[in-house]
């Protein structure tokens, strides 16, 4: 939940990755092209979509070399920045055990056929399995990608881009804009959004708000996906890529990156190719349930809130909100 300024131009993609898009704007859009963009992303990137690069990748049964757009080098960029951050529990490879189990097409969070603690061995790896060059990557054997950590946030991000550059208003004018996708916020507003933060263990209500405007915000929690396996376990998507497991011990995370002109996060968080902040938001927001916050500050810079299974909540120094108490 979010409130803040009003806006003129609005474009709503209800089935957009799963969770939904909404991008609103103070200059007109070309919807034409938002539209069919994202038919792109998906077609390429998700591993629900049978016409998807990733679904040629999971059925080649020797591998095979795959051409991804050029728009994806980015984001491949990040993931190794990520894989190196977490000590490989983020892993593009984390695929193959959301389909072990249950997190099945359609987001349909199918039953798993395997309990959630046998042991995962011999799994591929992004380090060993997938030979990347630039944006082709290269296969020995099926290998299921899923995008998932960053992957919401790097279609903000595209959107934002072509937001900038659709704009007809005049020379060098940048629109005011926010784009939500499931949560994960981007505001180039002024002044600042505030945006609610959801309770995990009871999504009525918020445990705080955040305010941005030249930021993005990612938040992850399991509590909106979740599912029982064959064994009637319940298990969630967040895995650690490592050993294939539901992490047990937070509840919720949230990540914010600045992208003030010239700032120093600005600087500090561009991936080669690029600068893409609600990416980087939305894998900081997942790498918090795997890694502390003082080993990833040594890779990134960002403001953050967790919250333990236990809630113990902790809140960074220069997280831009509140938390409330009681």
């Amino acid at each position: 939940m979010m409130a803040g300024m009003a806006f003129p131009h609005s474009l709503i993609l209800p089935d957009t990755l799963g969770t939904g898009l909404v991008v609103q704007s103070t200059a007109p859009m070309d919807d034409t092209s938002i539209r069919a963009f994202v038919d792109e992303y998906e077609r390429t990137l998700s591993r629900f979509r049978s016409d998807s690069i990733l679904a040629a990748m999971a059925g080649a049964a020797h591998g095979g070399s795959f051409d991804f757009p050029d728009w994806c080098e980015p984001l491949f960029d990040l993931y190794e920045r990520l894989c190196e951050a977490t000590d490989d529990a983020i892993d593009p490879c984390v695929g193959a055990a959301l389909a072990r189990l249950g997190y099945g097409p359609d987001l349909a969070f199918e039953t798993g056929t395997s309990d959630s603690q046998r042991i995962w061995v011999a799994h591929p790896t992004w380090r060993h399995d997938v030979e990347r060059h630039g944006t082709t990557l290269v296969t020995a054997r099926p290998v299921h990608l899923d995008f998932g950590a960053c992957g919401k946030g790097y279609l903000v991000d595209l959107i934002a881009a072509m937001l900038t550059q659709q704009t007809t208003v005049r020379p060098g004018y940048a629109p005011d804009f926010v784009i939500d996708a499931g949560g994960d916020i981007l505001a180039h507003t002024s002044p600042p959004i505030t945006v609610a933060l959801e309770d995990p263990h009871d999504t009525s209500r918020a445990v705080g708000i955040a305010h941005i405007d030249h930021a993005a915000i990612a938040a992850s929690a399991p509590s909106r996906r979740h599912w029982r396996t064959a064994g009637d376990e319940q298990v969630h998507h967040l895995l650690n890529a490592v050993d294939g497991l539901p992490v047990t011990d937070m509840a919720a995370t949230w990540a914010v990156v600045d992208m003030r002109p010239g700032g120093t996060a600005r600087s500090a968080n561009r991936p080669a190719g690029g600068y893409f902040p609600t990416a980087l938001a939305d894998g900081l927001a997942t790498a918090l349930f795997l890694t502390d916050p003082e080993r990833l500050a040594q890779h990134f810079d960002f403001a953050c809130v967790t919250i333990r299974t236990d809630r113990v909540a902790t809140r960074s120094r220069h997280f831009p909100g509140t938390l409330f108490t009681g």
